[in-house]
């Protein structure tokens, strides 16, 4: 159940990334911003994933929560700060020379 809502957001994100982008440079950058985005999450669940096996220990596994979920909670971290810096980069810093002003 964990993994769908993950799963969920991470295809909210794909459709905010293929928007802004699309609106603001086109539709290939749209559909490019979403392959980046799909790429990470490809690598990044088979890296996490890995990690995972060897963290987690097999007893710990429960109906709504295994290895699976643990690798996209370990993958979640540095998408935050990937998403952030990558596609909300314009947006932090308007923030902060509107703060500023």
């Amino acid at each position: 159940m964990i993994e769908l809502l993950i799963l969920f957001l991470h295809i909210v994100v794909a459709i905010y990334v293929f928007t802004k982008n699309w609106q603001e440079f086109g539709k290939k950058e749209g559909f490019l911003a979403v392959a980046v985005l799909a790429l990470v999450f490809i690598v990044g669940w088979s890296i996490s994933g890995a990690i995972s096996r060897v963290i987690y220990p097999e007893s710990c596994n429960f109906m709504f929560f295994n290895e699976d979920t643990f690798a996209l909670c370990l993958l979640l971290i540095p998408e935050i700060f990937f998403f952030r810096f990558y596609f909300l980069k314009n947006t932090v810093e308007a923030e902060i020379v509107d703060k500023k002003s």
